[in-house]
């Protein structure tokens, strides 16, 4: 998964390669990461776009990197998760130029 963010990800495919049934690797995979699949992948997604933006990357180019096809989309989830929008984490993430 982490090598290919931005490939579409189903639970069914999760389940199949883990060879467990849909409801079972549901269950074990929020047992072992507290999070549901889709939400851990979400958390992926948003955790490496957050990297990618540190590392001097555009929020859009870093949405689109981690297969965001909405801006506002991106920007809604990344808010939610960060507790400020991209561009303004993106902000903070620049050091002062007396700083540097």
């Amino acid at each position: 998964m982490s090598s290919n963010l931005a490939a579409a990800v189903s639970i069914d495919d999760m389940a199949a390669r883990a060879h467990m049934s849909r409801a079972v690797f549901h269950r074990k995979f929020k047992q072992a990461t507290t999070m549901s699949p889709i939400q851990f992948v979400k958390s992926m997604r948003l955790n490496t776009a957050a990297m990618k933006i540190a590392g001097g990357i555009t929020v859009n180019e870093a949405a689109q990197y981690v297969g965001y096809v909405s801006p506002s989309q991106f920007s809604r989830e990344f808010k939610r998760m960060y507790g400020q929008s991209p561009r303004q984490w993106s902000d903070a993430q620049k050091i002062p130029m007396g700083l540097a």
